[in-house]
C-alpha cells in the first residue's frame, strides 16, 4: 500500500471514530434529557400529590422514639375495646397482623398479645387516598400507633377476638378538629422467617387443605417470632398462672419462699447426670435440684420451704418432655407424724392452681385449645392415692410383663395413666411406697419392708411430674445410704452435719413447671411450653 493509501485510510478511520464519538454523545445526551424530563415529571407529581394530600400530616413514619417528648396521650389495650366504647375516639398501638386493600379502603387486623381487631382505612373528609395507599402498604408486624373512631359492626367479626366492633379510621360527623391518624412506630422488615397465620393452625390441618406448616425447629430457631402466636401468647400467661397460685397457695399455708445455690460442690441427685464447670482452680456443678439446701433450711427451723427456679440435667435425652435446664417448684416440710401429710399437703397445692388455671385462664385454655385439641383436665378431691404394688398389679392385669422392685418405663406410665383414668376417672394421682433400690440415697426406707420406700410420685395425664419421698433425717442412717450409693461423703460434709444437731421428720417434692403446663393443656412436646428450651441439640436463641 502507498503511503497517500496508509494515509487515506488512517483519515477515514479517524473520521469514522469522529462519527462513532459524537453519535455516543448524542445517545448520552439524549439519556440524559429523558433523564432530567423524567426526574421533573416527578418532581412535579410529587409536588402535586403533597398538595392534594389533605391528610399527609395524619400518616406516616415519625422520628424514632428516643424519649424526645412527654405525651399525655392514653393509649386504650384491644383487649378493653367493646361495645361500652363504641363512637369513642380512640389511641391504640399494635402490631400489624395482617393487611388487604380494596379499593378505596384498606382493612387492617391489628394485634396485641393473644387480642385483635379489626380496622377499617377508607377514603373520606379525614382520609386521603394516599393515607390509604400508605396503610395497604405497611409491613406485616410493624407496631403502629392509631387514632381511631370504635364503632359496633352488624355481624361479627368471626376472624378476630374482638368481634363486636371496630375501629374506623377516617371522619364521620366529627368535628374539623379532630383527627384520624396512624403511624408506624417500628417497621417490620418485609420478609418475615415464618408466618404467624401458619404457626397458629390446627394440628393436621395443614397438610390437608396444602397450606404451609411449620415445623418445630424453625418454631425454635425464630422464637420471638414464634412467640408472637396467639397460642404461644395464652401458653405462657397460663405458666405465669401456675407460678402465682403456686406461691400464693404455698404462702397461704405458711410456707417461706427461698433462693438456693445453682453451683454446687456435689451431684444434689446423686448420680452421673450432671453438668461440670470450672470453679477457679477446682470444679463444681450445676444443681440437679434444691433438694440438699431445702433439707438444710428445715434443719435450720424454717419448718416449710419452697422454691422457684432453674434445674439442670445432664441427660442426653431427646424426648418429648426432657429438657436439659427447666424451671423446679420444689416445696418442703417438717411433718408432726407421717409423711402423708406432706403428700395431702403438695395434692391441695397442686388441686389449688389445677382450680385456679380452670376459673381465671378460660380465655387462654380455649385458645391454646383451638390449636391443640385436648379434654379438660379432670381431678379428684381428695387426690387419688395409689401403692406402688397397687399399680404393678394393675399394669400386670393388662399384660405387662415387671418385677416387684423394676422402675416404672415411660410407656408402663402412660398405661397405667390410661388404666387410672378408665377406673377412676382423674388424670392427677399419686403413687406411694417405690422401691427403694431406683430412689435417691436421702428417701427413708420403709419401716415395714427394707425393698420399699416412703416415697411417691405425682402424675399428671399418664406422665409424671413430681417425686417426692420423705427424706432421711438422722446423719448415721443417712451416711450408711449415701456409701450405699458411692457417693463421696467429703463432697457432702455440710449436708450431712446439718442433720447432727437435731432435724424434724420431714419430706417434700420437685415439680417440673414445663411439664405441668404441658400436661395441663393437653400438649405433645414440654419445647412448646419452654420459653427458650435447652436440649442436647439446643443452646440457642
Amino acid at each position: 500500500m502507498t503511503k497517500d493509501a496508509v494515509q487515506g485510510a488512517a483519515e477515514e478511520a479517524d473520521q469514522a471514530q469522529s462519527k462513532k464519538g459524537l453519535k455516543k454523545q448524542q445517545k448520552e445526551a439524549e439519556k440524559a434529557a429523558k433523564k432530567a424530563e423524567k426526574q421533573a415529571k416527578l418532581a412535579a407529581d410529587t409536588q402535586s400529590t403533597d398538595e392534594d394530600d389533605f391528610a399527609k400530616d395524619r400518616y406516616g413514619v415519625p422520628q424514632m422514639v428516643q424519649s424526645q417528648q412527654k405525651l399525655d396521650r392514653v393509649l386504650v389495650r384491644v383487649q378493653k375495646l367493646t361495645p361500652e366504647k363504641a363512637d369513642q375516639l380512640i389511641w391504640v398501638r399494635a402490631r400489624v397482623h395482617t393487611s388487604r386493600a380494596k379499593g378505596k379502603q384498606c382493612f387492617l387486623v391489628l394485634r396485641q398479645q393473644q387480642f385483635n381487631v379489626q380496622a377499617l382505612v377508607a377514603v373520606g373528609e379525614r382520609a386521603s387516598k394516599q393515607m390509604v395507599k400508605f396503610a395497604a402498604n405497611i409491613n406485616k408486624e410493624s407496631i403502629v400507633d392509631v387514632e381511631a373512631m370504635v364503632r359496633k359492626v352488624e355481624q361479627k367479626i368471626e376472624s378476630c377476638t374482638q368481634q363486636d366492633v371496630e375501629l374506623h379510621i377516617e371522619r364521620f360527623n366529627l368535628e374539623s378538629t379532630v383527627n384520624v391518624e396512624i403511624f408506624v412506630i417500628s417497621q417490620a422488615e418485609p420478609r418475615l422467617p415464618l408466618q404467624l397465620e401458619d404457626c397458629v393452625r390446627p394440628d393436621g390441618e395443614g397438610d390437608e387443605d396444602g397450606r404451609a406448616t411449620v415445623n418445630q425447629d424453625t418454631r425454635l430457631d425464630n422464637r420471638v417470632i414464634d412467640l408472637r402466636t396467639t397460642t404461644s401468647q395464652a401458653i405462657f400467661r397460663l405458666q405465669s398462672g401456675v407460678c402465682q397460685l403456686f406461691r400464693d397457695t404455698l404462702t397461704n399455708k405458711g410456707f417461706v419462699e427461698i433462693q438456693t445455690p445453682k453451683i454446687i460442690s456435689a451431684a444434689s441427685e446423686g448420680g452421673a447426670n450432671v453438668f461440670t464447670v470450672s470453679y477457679f482452680k477446682t470444679s463444681a456443678y450445676l444443681a440437679q435440684s434444691p433438694q440438699l439446701y431445702k433439707q438444710m433450711c428445715i434443719c435450720a427451723d424454717f419448718d416449710k420451704v419452697f422454691c422457684v427456679g432453674p434445674v439442670f440435667r445432664a441427660e442426653d435425652s431427646n424426648t418429648h418432655r426432657h429438657l436439659t435446664e427447666f424451671v423446679g417448684l420444689d416445696i418442703e416440710l417438717a411433718f408432726n407424724y407421717h409423711y402423708h401429710e406432706v403428700i395431702e399437703s403438695i395434692t391441695d397445692t397442686m388441686v389449688q392452681i389445677f382450680k385456679g388455671l380452670r376459673d381465671k385462664f378460660q380465655t387462654e385454655i380455649q385458645t391454646v385449645g383451638k390449636q391443640y385439641p385436648s379434654e379438660p383436665f379432670r381431678f379428684l378431691e381428695p387426690t387419688l392415692r395409689l401403692e406402688y404394688t397397687e399399680g404393678v398389679a394393675m399394669l400386670r392385669e393388662a399384660g405387662v410383663d415387671m418385677g416387684d422392685e423394676e422402675d416404672l418405663s415411660t410407656p408402663n406410665e402412660k398405661l397405667l395413666g390410661r388404666l387410672v383414668k378408665e377406673k377412676y376417672d382423674t388424670d392427677f394421682y399419686v403413687l406411694d411406697k417405690y422401691p427403694l433400690a431406683v430412689r435417691p440415697f436421702y428417701t427413708m426406707p420403709d419401716p415395714n419392708d427394707k425393698k420399699y420406700s416412703n416415697s411417691y410420685d405425682m402424675f399428671m395425664r399418664g406422665e409424671e411430674i413430681l417425686s417426692g419421698a420423705q427424706r432421711i433425717h438422722d446423719a448415721q442412717l443417712l451416711t450408711e445410704r449415701a456409701i450405699h450409693h458411692n457417693i463421696d461423703l467429703e463432697k457432702i460434709k455440710s449436708y450431712i452435719d446439718s442433720f447432727r444437731y437435731g432435724a424434724p421428720p420431714h419430706g417434700g417434692g420437685g415439680i417440673g413447671l414445663e411439664r405441668v403446663c404441658m400436661l395441663y393443656l393437653g400438649l405433645h412436646n414440654v419445647r412448646q411450653v419452654s420459653m427458650f428450651p435447652r436440649d442436647p441439640k439446643r443452646l440457642t436463641p
